[in-house]
């Protein structure tokens, strides 16, 4: 894959974030502007209906290496362990609820998923008996 196609993924990748700061600070919204970029990528991959070749094997470079992304923050909790002592039970329940919730979205998110798979492979069973 050229070198250009990687570029501009990358480069489409930081205008979403960058167009989701702006509108945070600009609407004063209370979420990361992270988030709102990603709904807008999000969208617009919607509407196109696929995920260009390069996008996708960018964005896969990153999740694959998710972890040196996320570093900077445990370091960050690790440096400021006394706060965190003096206030474990937020932290907790925050933690707690973030796993149930993410839990939920995910069998939710993959029970309708597994439907529209039978769904599409009882409507069209040539589909189904190439596999």
């Amino acid at each position: 894959m050229p070198l250009l196609f990687i570029a501009l993924s990358l480069a489409v990748l930081v205008r979403f974030q960058l167009a989701g700061d702006f509108l945070v600070r600009a609407l004063g919204l209370p979420v990361p502007g992270s988030l709102i970029g990603l709904v807008g990528l999000t969208l617009v991959l919607l509407v196109l209906g696929r995920v260009p070749a390069a996008l996708g094997k960018v964005s896969g470079g990153l999740l694959r290496n998710m972890m040196l992304m996320l570093a900077p923050a445990v370091v960050g909790l690790i440096d400021n362990f006394g706060r965190v002592r003096e206030e474990w039970l937020p932290f907790l329940v925050a933690g707690v609820v973030g796993s149930v919730i993410t839990l939920a979205v995910t069998a939710v998110t993959l029970q309708y998923l597994l439907r529209r798979s039978d769904t599409a492979s009882v409507a069209d069973p040539a589909e189904g008996s190439k596999a």
